[in-house]
């Protein structure tokens, strides 16, 4: 009885052990922000980074009015080939308007587009999709455009993945939004993608409000309708190009403080990197590298669209983090491997 006495303690020694193992081990992943992250430098510079800036009384803390971070869009939140999702939608566009404009038939770029003659359209260049551009973005009032998008994004789809545009989201970047705004950061999108373009889905998809999106804007003109009611007209002048060196530029026009953290992915957010991580203090720069051809899309510094490669040479002069997709993420996309 002594025997059997004793192996019932030990078996629920033994069990209570277990018990507790398990308590611990679920607890730290119910706490953990960043499950979509495996454990790695990239995932351990970015909590330590937070921990120290927000650790009231330590030498780098930031108080929470300072926390700005900036993400660039196309390639960092969502996927970007294999062409920039916002000229997909101008394409499409060109499709749905041509029953209105019969001469496109005959007309370049629109020809080449409607025939789906991809060597006559890249002959176009970068005058061709100016002028594609011009008749999807402009003409029409803000809401008019604004609508289009929501109704693009709800019906179209990815030609690789078969799913919707804006279900394209990077699953580790939504969760590192979230845990910087739950430790007082106020995000940013600073992105070479157009404003107005944006701005009617960012707060659905990423929780960044419309006022919190910088973007590339053509000008835009208020007037009284035929109705009597006031709009805002889309013309076809640029106004500002919020890429590359614009980057800095627009952040200093439009959020009036300097990020002491932001991720990129191309040369277009050399600068913003280099200004963010300039800047006095505790800083955090950097790079979402695009190396799963399995699950999204692998390129470099010989990309025609999202093209690292003197980002890449600064991160590794700088110390910057560079996220290697294929090593450093655990799933891609929300609700996929």
């Amino acid at each position: 009885m002594a025997g059997c006495t004793g192996l019932n303690r030990r078996a629920a020694v033994a069990a209570l052990v277990a018990l507790v193992l398990c308590s611990v081990v679920g607890a730290r992943a119910q706490t953990d922000p960043l499950p979509s992250w495996n454990d790695g430098a990239a995932k351990k510079a970015i909590t330590d980074f937070v921990v120290r800036v927000t650790t009231q009384g330590g030498a780098d803390f930031v108080p929470p009015a300072e926390r700005i971070a900036t993400f660039d869009n196309d390639g960092t939140l969502w996927t970007e080939q294999p062409i920039y999702f916002q000229l997909a939608f101008a394409f499409d566009r060109v499709m749905a308007m041509a029953p209105e404009h019969p001469n496109w038939k005959t007309r370049q770029p629109f020809k080449a587009l409607l025939e789906k003659d991809t060597k006559a359209l890249a002959a176009t260049g970068e005058k061709g999709v100016l002028q594609i551009l011009a008749v999807t973005h402009t003409g029409m009032t803000t809401d008019v455009f604004a609508q289009s998008v929501r109704d693009w994004l709800a019906t179209a789809r990815h030609p690789r993945f078969k799913r919707p545009y804006d279900s394209l989201v990077y699953q580790p970047m939504l969760e590192l939004l979230a845990y910087l705004r739950a430790n007082g950061f106020k995000t940013f999108i600073v992105s070479g993608g157009g404003i107005e373009f944006m701005r009617p889905w960012t707060e659905r998809v990423y929780g960044i409000p419309p006022e919190q999106v910088v973007g590339s804007s053509g000008v835009v003109k208020f007037q009284i309708g035929a109705d009597g009611k006031s709009v805002l007209m889309k013309e076809a002048k640029v106004e500002f190009i919020d890429d590359g060196p614009g980057k800095p530029v627009g952040i200093n026009r439009f959020i009036g403080r300097r990020p002491i953290f932001a991720f990129g992915n191309s040369d277009g957010d050399l600068q913003m990197l280099q200004w963010t991580a300039a800047g006095q203090g505790t800083r955090f720069a950097g790079i979402v590298h695009h190396t799963d051809a399995e699950r999204e899309y692998a390129y470099d510094q010989q990309s025609k669209i999202g093209k690292p490669d003197k980002a890449l040479d600064a991160a590794a002069a700088g110390g910057w983090t560079v996220v290697d997709m294929k090593q450093d993420w655990k799933t891609m996309f929300p609700d996929s491997p």
